[in-house]
């Protein structure tokens, strides 16, 4: 499909989101920008929460696809995680349906499949169709996400891909991080990939670098056109040198979704 000339950035004041307003124009996207709080510098950005219906069908009315970022990225209390994550994902996904928009990226997460053994020594990479496997109520919301996707796909014919983030941020901050980073730039690269690929029904990647001590398969992102630039490696012998190798007789360092699975970081962090 051609490039979406209007894209709606959820969470865009977000981390993630606040790298990709600086990324995603040079690819050519008019940016609408959406954020539970106020945009510094961005006055026109509109300020909903995700569980305003009416608020959402007007952030949508026009677009051409999607990014949807926003949402709790850590753990907390089902009850919060519900909310912005389960219903207002929905909610925007049933906002986009009746606006006619054809397309969105849905922000998963490696912690949809936390409780997956790390690959160790020959193990061969994680595949995309492995088990989910929840670490948390916030892995548990984007298995949500996912299943939505799917349905929506099946039921209305909207588009998505879900993306199953490892970390985006401008280098790795941790040993585990080298095998799911994704640089700044490849996230954009990734992102846009997903808006302009043909036919992607409901697809689902993980989001990282090729970084040399990767843990899954990015054959589904490589074929909608993803040429990763980056790799983690760089950074490894600093942060080894600092913290160590991983321990494998550590729940956290044996599972893909790290602390998540033993002592998940709470929203807000």
């Amino acid at each position: 499909m051609p490039a979406p000339r209007t894209l709606l950035l959820t969470g865009a004041a977000g981390g993630l989101g606040t790298l990709m307003r600086e990324l995603l124009p040079d690819y050519g996207y008019a940016l609408r920008l959406l954020d539970l709080r106020p945009i510094e510098g961005e006055p026109d950005a509109i300020v909903a929460d995700l569980g305003d219906k009416d608020g959402l069908r007007e952030a949508v009315q026009g677009v051409d696809a999607i990014i949807h970022l926003a949402g709790i990225s850590l753990e907390a209390p089902f009850e919060n995680v519900l909310k912005a994550n389960i219903e207002g994902t929905y909610n925007l996904y049933e906002a986009a349906h009746r606006e006619g928009v054809g397309r969105i990226v849905f922000a998963s997460s490696n912690h949809a499949v936390g409780f997956t053994p790390r690959p160790q020594g020959e193990d061969p990479l994680i595949p995309i169709d492995t088990p989910r496997r929840p670490d948390t109520f916030y892995g548990l919301s984007k298995s949500f996400g996912e299943d939505l996707a799917q349905f929506y796909w099946d039921k209305h014919g909207l588009e998505t891909v879900s993306v199953r983030i490892g970390s985006c941020f401008p280098e790795p901050t941790s040993v585990r991080m080298l095998s799911i980073w994704m640089s700044p730039a490849d996230g954009a690269r990734l992102f846009h990939a997903a808006l302009t690929a043909e036919h992607v029904g409901h697809t689902v990647v993980y989001g990282s670098s090729a970084n040399t001590r990767l843990w899954w398969d990015l054959s589904t992102a490589r074929a909608l056109g993803y040429a990763p630039q980056d790799d983690s490696e760089p950074y490894a012998e600093k942060l080894i040198a600092e913290q160590g190798e991983l321990d494998p007789e550590n729940v956290a360092h044996a599972n893909l979704g790290g602390h998540f699975v033993s002592d998940p970081p709470i929203w807000p962090h």
